[in-house]
């Protein structure tokens, strides 16, 4: 691995490209198969990644953050995106599923505790996962936290990050009535869910571009053009999580339980110009976690591929084989 040094480029930062030793197909039940693989050291300490979206799935630049002699790392794709089958599918698809995934394939893999390590949306399920099943957690590694709140999702669709976008926030709405924009996570909602293939590829493209367009602090408003079916899953599976405000109990459910963490240590990496997920709430989560350190990343905004993001995940996961 490169010293972690003054280098520009996220890359510099990363451990080598790993190649896994094991991948396959976990049964999960409900019709769903979920894509699953180990890198790294087979008798190492297990650390789970969480990739964000919902939707986005794995990718193999995830497995670089990780000691590979250290670290025995477990990408999974969460239900409906990725590898995993059915694509794109949201029938019995929620954040209970998702969590009832990763105890299976924790005790098919016969690992007792691990490291949980998510970013965005895969902060969230890390921090649900921990809640609800905090002594099978060594250790939670959060980067751009997201708790699935109303405010939360009213910054990014109600139009608070459009007033820093107004250019790339007008082509998001653009596709939408006037009459329907007060409500434009259940706008799209009826398009990306249309049984119109052309219709829902459209607004998909245009749901995640938006959310392209704001992920680094030097971006330049564009969001570029996914490719059709990760656009459609990714959008639908979204949308879907956020309409049902992540199939929590509650608006704040996770606060509400941060106290079930008390035993569990965290780590909260968080870029200071996330215009995705703003630092207030990582701010709040860690004050009310007496076990968390905030890292606040100067000049970074939300993606996991920010310089100053990488390198210092990288320190995170170097310091914890130190303990």
């Amino acid at each position: 691995m490169d010293k972690i040094s003054g280098h520009k480029s996220a890359v510099q930062y990363l451990y080598p490209p790993l190649e896994p030793y094991d991948r396959r197909m976990l049964d999960v039940g409900d019709g769903h198969q979920v894509y699953v693989e180990q890198s790294g050291n087979p008798e190492g300490r297990a650390v789970i990644v969480c990739h964000g979206g919902p939707g986005g799935g794995c990718s193999p630049a995830m497995r670089r953050y990780f000691n590979p002699e250290i670290y025995r790392v477990i990408l999974f794709d969460q239900r409906g995106c990725g590898r995993s089958k059915p694509h794109a599918s949201v029938e019995a698809n929620t954040t209970w599923h998702l969590i009832d995934d990763m105890e299976l394939i924790r005790r098919t893999l016969e690992i007792g505790r691990w490291v949980v390590f998510g970013g965005s949306w895969g902060a969230t399920l890390a921090l649900v996962y921990g809640i609800t099943h905090p002594d099978r957690c060594a250790h939670l590694v959060l980067r751009g936290v997201f708790t699935m709140t109303k405010a939360e999702l009213d910054w990014f669709y109600g139009g608070g990050a459009g007033r820093f976008w107004p250019e790339t926030w007008a082509r998001f709405v653009d596709l939408i009535p006037q009459a329907e924009r007060g409500d434009m996570i259940g706008a799209y909602h009826k398009r990306l869910f249309s049984d119109n293939l052309h219709t829902e590829i459209l607004h998909a493209k245009a749901w995640s571009a938006w959310e392209n367009a704001l992920a680094t602090v030097h971006s330049t408003g564009a969001g570029g053009d996914s490719p059709a079916d990760y656009a459609r899953a990714f959008a639908r599976l979204e949308n879907h999580y956020f309409i049902n405000g992540g199939f929590l109990d509650h608006d704040g459910w996770i606060l509400a339980n941060i106290a079930r963490l008390a035993e569990v240590p965290g780590t909260i990496v968080q870029g200071r110009y996330d215009m995705i997920c703003p630092p207030g709430i990582a701010y709040e989560l860690a004050n009310a976690w007496p076990g968390c350190r905030l890292n606040m990343i100067p000049l970074a905004g939300h993606a996991l591929s920010e310089p100053g993001i990488s390198a210092e995940l990288v320190r995170v996961m170097d310091r914890l084989t130190q303990r």
